[in-house]
């Protein structure tokens, strides 16, 4: 295939993937989502929460239980999101500045992968407007949001996807946060919020949840990612970083197969 024919391909393919739409249910025992044709897959992050080491589900009923947990729940939640949202605004923004910026001066650049490339200065730039512009966060997630956008400041290179979603006919779907170069390289980005620092048994499911985005990209466009990042954001501003090599990766996507063959046996057992 020629260059030329890669580049269109592989473009046609990261565009779909920017369309692909995916209706969430949650009426049922556990969430799914349904593809426009009515096919149900199961949730990424139901699955692994499912499928986790007795000690952590262990550990969750026992914080669970807490008379303080519901109020905690809510509150973690509420600044994940606008933390979430934050970095969505920045990451659009910055892809749109690029994006005009590029056309009229003609300057995109195609990778050996097919995709269209902005300017590594031409990203910074347009990462830095959108910074500058990016409306204020309440003070509870500011902390956390801070950390985002430093580290995408500092790292992102290339803008290709934000929030976009995957399935995967073996049965699973859901939204990776960010298709982005780090620093070069090809990149699924998953962010998380988390008041304390995790320790790498805690950061498994987290691991796992980028091995069946990885999986999910390259099924629905060819694309093989090169890098996972784990962007833990902060209360401190400082976010905890778990950068997966390509072999890390790889790795991480057989873990979530391994995983998958455990959901399966669990939904043969109960039906």
């Amino acid at each position: 295939m020629s260059k030329n024919a890669l580049k269109l391909d592989t473009q046609d393919a990261l565009a779909g993937l920017r369309r692909w739409s995916l209706v969430r249910d949650d009426s049922g025992p556990h969430r799914v989502y349904r593809d426009e044709n009515g096919h149900s897959y199961a949730s990424v992050t139901h699955i692994l929460k499912e499928t986790s080491p007795q000690w952590q589900r262990d550990a969750l009923d026992r914080w669970l239980e807490r008379p303080s947990a519901p109020a905690e729940r809510d509150i973690a939640c509420q600044r994940g999101t606008l933390a979430h949202d934050h970095a969505e605004y920045i990451l659009k923004t910055a892809a749109k500045l690029a994006r005009q910026s590029a056309n009229k001066r003609g300057s995109w650049r195609t990778g050996n992968d097919g995709l269209e490339r902005a300017p590594k200065a031409l990203t910074s730039w347009a990462i830095e407007k959108a910074i500058q512009g990016a409306p204020r966060v309440a003070w509870s997630a500011s902390g956390y949001a801070r950390g985002l956008r430093s580290w995408i400041g500092e790292h992102v290179t290339a803008i290709h996807a934000i929030e976009f979603a995957i399935h995967d006919p073996r049965g699973w779907a859901g939204t990776a946060d960010a298709l982005i170069d780090l620093d070069g390289t090809l990149c699924v980005a998953d962010w998380k919020t988390s008041v304390n620092a995790r320790s790498e048994a805690m950061l498994a499911n987290y691991i796992c949840q980028c091995g069946a985005y990885s999986l999910g990209l390259t099924g629905l466009t060819g694309l093989k990612a090169q890098a996972g990042a784990i962007v833990v954001a902060r209360r401190s501003g400082a976010p905890q970083v778990r950068l997966l090599n390509e072999l890390e990766l790889r790795g991480a996507e057989c873990m979530w197969l391994e995983r998958m063959d455990i959901w399966n046996a669990q939904q043969a057992l109960n039906n």
